[in-house]
């Protein structure tokens, strides 16, 4: 099934290229595969780079993007219950700081911080979101190839930040795949 839904958006990331290139409107697209202790995550993304560089020095830069995400999670806990299939959807706003080499190209580090908004309350055994507002953050790593396709890898917390209780936050390993326009 996972293998279907990312040659779905391999093809998607060919399509946007030749569609969204000349006007710049994104300047890639990604798929990530995230796991946490119950829950699953695969999302598809775009991104539209910020262009600046702060901090230039050595051949190195901080840079950003915006990282427009929609994705969904799959409750573990509930895929042998029948008619307790629990699924969500997430859709987010994140900007991401990113150390690069000037060239975009090599390995890079990032960390970002943004809004998602869930369809569903999260309530999956031990772990629970009391609101369908919620704040991502993460920190990663990463290479980006000359052939401008990027890999990386990243830890994602989401929390509501304690406004509403319960409020156990869940945490993600996460795996990235990109294309840059």
């Amino acid at each position: 099934m996972f293998a279907k839904k990312l040659l779905v958006a391999a093809a998607a990331i060919m399509v946007a290229q030749s569609a969204f290139a000349a006007d710049q409107l994104i300047d890639s697209m990604s798929v990530d595969y995230a796991t946490s202790a119950k829950v699953r995550m695969e999302r598809l993304s775009i991104q539209k780079d910020w262009n600046v560089h702060w901090f230039e020095s050595n051949g190195t830069h901080l840079n950003g993007y915006w990282d427009l995400t929609a994705g969904t999670w799959q409750e573990k806990q509930y895929k042998n219950v029948s008619g307790a299939h629990r699924d969500l959807w997430d859709i987010g706003l994140d900007p991401v700081f990113r150390w690069e080499n000037v060239s975009k190209k090599g390995i890079y580090y990032e960390g970002g911080i943004g809004v998602h908004r869930l369809s569903n309350l999260y309530n999956n055994d031990t772990y629970r979101l009391s609101t369908l507002f919620q704040f991502g953050d993460h920190v990663g790593v990463g290479y980006v190839f000359d052939n401008k396709w990027e890999i990386g890898a990243k830890v994602e917390h989401f929390s509501n930040g304690g406004y509403r209780k319960p409020n156990t936050g869940i945490n993600f390993f996460d795996v990235k795949v990109a294309y840059h326009f």
